[in-house]
């Protein structure tokens, strides 16, 4: 990992032109998400966050359960722009599922009852700070990577495949790879209109 963090934030964005290389072995990838597991901050140190790291067929087979999913849903003259998203998802080297634990929530609403209402809000920050934390680290190992969000549509079929938890709740799904290029930079707002220095 490079020490130049700045860069990392500012070269990582949506990338949809994967190749189903890594430019980490496998141990390497376990490691990493191990890694941004254990040090990525969570409110009341709730520790909710969960992560499966889905490689080889697996990852080839989460997105055939999601292309089969939407066939059933989007019409069939409309569906080839669907495939071909989903395509270039399976096209990556694995995808990283982004989970909350329901039940630990669910224990931490009970042990803070003043705090009850927010902790689901709290919960899911730290799911977005886990998920900036995971695709910054593999865009500074020089991979790309994009953030889906087809939870609700198949995280019963998910969880029963794989034998999880069905108390997780599915937040994200993040196909990735060594891309073939690399997007340009997205238009923004200038930084004055979202950033107020008050001294």
């Amino acid at each position: 990992m490079s020490n130049d963090f700045r860069a990392a934030i500012a070269e990582r964005r949506s990338n949809y032109d994967l190749t189903g290389k890594s430019s980490l072995s496998d141990a390497e990838l376990q490691e990493l998400v191990e890694c941004a597991s254990l040090n990525t901050p969570s409110a009341f140190n709730m520790q909710s966050g969960r992560i499966v790291l889905l490689l080889g067929e697996n990852h080839k087979k989460l997105w055939e359960i999601v292309r089969e999913t939407l066939r059933k849903m989007v019409p069939a003259d409309n569906f080839k722009a669907t495939d071909d998203k989903i395509s270039s998802f399976s096209a990556g080297y694995g995808t990283i599922l982004f989970y909350e634990d329901k039940t630990t929530v669910k224990r931490f609403q009970n042990n803070f009852p003043l705090y009850a209402e927010m902790l689901p809000w709290f919960s899911s920050n730290g799911a977005g700070m886990l998920q900036f934390t995971v695709w910054t680290m593999l865009r500074d190992a020089g991979m790309g990577a994009s953030l889906q969000h087809y939870g609700n549509l198949i995280e019963e079929q998910v969880a029963k495949e794989w034998g999880l938890d069905p108390n997780w709740m599915l937040i994200a799904q993040m196909p990735f790879g060594v891309p073939n290029s690399f997007p340009k930079q997205p238009e923004q707002l200038p930084v004055s209109d979202r950033v107020k220095v008050i001294k």
